[in-house]
C-alpha cells in the first residue's frame, strides 16, 4: 500500500492541519496518511484527526524506541556532536525527536511520501510514486547546492568516503523524500553504526540532527535514489521552497514559470509564525494566502480578518521592545 506521512506535534498544529488539506485537496480524502509524533504533545492532533478516517496517528512504541535509540547510537559516536550542543544551550540530544520520521521505515505503507508539516501539496505525485518501480529513494530539492547543512565539509574524511558527483547525486533535504518499508533492517543500521564508530561519524554536521543522519544511511548503505531536480529536463523543472520569490498563485496553485510545483517547502520560517497568523496577528510572509486557503479549507468562517496593514515576520522589532529586551522585560 502507498501512503503519505508526516511528523508533527501541537506545535505545528496549523501547518500540519494546513497540509492534511492540501494533501486532501490534491489527491483525494482516500489517500492514507500517517502522522509520526515528535513527542508526546499530541491531544490537538488527535482530536483534529478523528474526523479524518484516512489519517493515523503512529503509536507503535515499540519501534518508536527503536528509531530513538539509533538516533542516540548514531550521535554517540559523533566526536564534537555534545559540545556544539552544550555551547548552544541544547539538551542532551539535539532536536530529539525529529527523527522519529524514521519509523516509516517500519510503518504501515510499503511504499511512502514523506512530508515535513511545514509543506503544503501542489502537483500530483504519481510520477514520483512511478520512480519507486526503478529506485529505492525519491528526492526532489535542490540541496545539492547546501553541503554544509549535511555534511562537515572541513572533514577531509568526507571525499576519502565519497566523490563530489556521488555526494551530489545522493544528497537531499529531509523534509520531502519517496521510499519503501524496511529499508533498514535491524543488519543495515547495525553495520551502519559500526562504520561511524571507526571514524566516519565526523562527515556529518551536527546540527541538523535527522537530516545528516538519513544521508549517511542513503549514501553509504548503498540506496538506489534518484534526485528530480537533476533528472528532470530543465524545462520542467520547478523550485519548492519559500525563499524563491517569484512564484505565481492561481486558484490556490504555484506555478514557477508557468509550471505548476509539486510542493511548495516554507523551510526557515519558525511554526510560531504560523500559530500568530492563525491567532489573528497580521504577520506577512511569502505565499500566505496559499497557506491560509488550505489552514482554512473546511473551516473558512475562523479564518483572520486582517484590518490592519500587515508587518513583515522579520521585521526588526519595534523600539519599545528593544528597550523592553534591553531590560530584561520583554520575553
Amino acid at each position: 500500500m502507498d501512503g503519505i506521512c508526516t511528523l508533527a506535534n501541537d506545535r505545528v498544529y496549523d501547518q500540519l492541519v494546513a497540509l492534511l488539506n492540501s494533501i486532501e485537496a490534491i489527491l483525494g480524502s482516500e489517500i492514507p496518511v500517517c502522522i509520526y509524533p515528535y513527542n508526546d504533545n499530541t491531544d490537538k492532533i488527535a482530536a483534529e484527526i478523528a474526523r479524518r478516517p484516512n489519517v493515523q496517528l503512529y503509536d507503535d512504541q515499540d519501534s518508536i524506541q527503536r528509531w530513538d535509540q539509533f538516533f542516540r547510537d548514531v550521535w554517540d559516536t559523533h566526536p564534537t556532536a555534545q559540545q556544539r550542543w552544550q555551547e548552544i544551550g541544547s539538551h542532551k540530544y539535539h532536536r530529539f525527536g525529529t527523527h522519529r520520521r524514521f519509523c516509516a521505515f517500519d510503518g504501515p505503507f510499503d511504499r511512502f511520501l514523506y512530508m515535513d508539516a511545514d509543506t503544503l501539496l501542489q502537483g500530483s505525485v504519481t510520477p514520483i510514486f512511478q520512480l519507486l518501480n526503478n529506485y529505492d529513494w525519491v528526492v526532489y530539492d535542490f540541496q545539492y547546492k547546501d553541503l554544509a547543512h549535511v555534511y562537515d565539509v572541513s572533514s577531509p574524511k568526507l571525499l576519502e568516503l565519497f566523490t563530489p558527483e556521488k555526494i551530489k547525486s545522493t544528497i537531499f533535504c529531509s523534509g520531502f523524500y519517496a521510499a519503501k518499508k524496511g529499508l533498514f533492517p535491524p543488519e543495515k543500521r547495525d553495520w551502519l553504526l559500526t562504520k561511524l564508530r571507526e571514524g566516519e561519524a565526523e562527515v556529518l554536521y551536527a546540527m541538523s540532527a535527522d537530516q545528516p543522519i538519513l544521508n549517511y544511511m542513503v549514501i553509504r548503505g548503498g540506496i538506489k535514489s534518484c534526485n528530480l531536480a537533476l533528472q528532470l529536463p530543465n524545462e520542467e523543472i520547478t523550485g519548492c521552497c519559500v525563499t524563491s520569490s517569484h512564484f505565481q498563485e492561481q486558484d490556490h496553485i504555484l506555478y514557477d514559470r508557468g509550471k505548476r510545483l509539486t510542493y511548495i517547502h516554507y523551510i526557515g520560517l519558525t511554526s510560531d509564525i504560523f500559530s500568530q497568523v492563525c491567532a489573528g496577528e497580521n504577520l506577512d510572509f511569502p505565499y500566505r494566502e496559499t497557506f491560509l486557503h488550505y489552514r482554512y479549507l473546511h473551516e473558512p468562517e475562523l479564518r483572520p480578518n486582517f484590518q490592519s496593514k500587515a508587518r513583515a515576520y522579520n521585521a526588526p522589532p519595534s523600539l519599545g521592545k528593544r528597550i523592553l529586551k534591553k531590560l530584561n522585560l520583554w520575553f
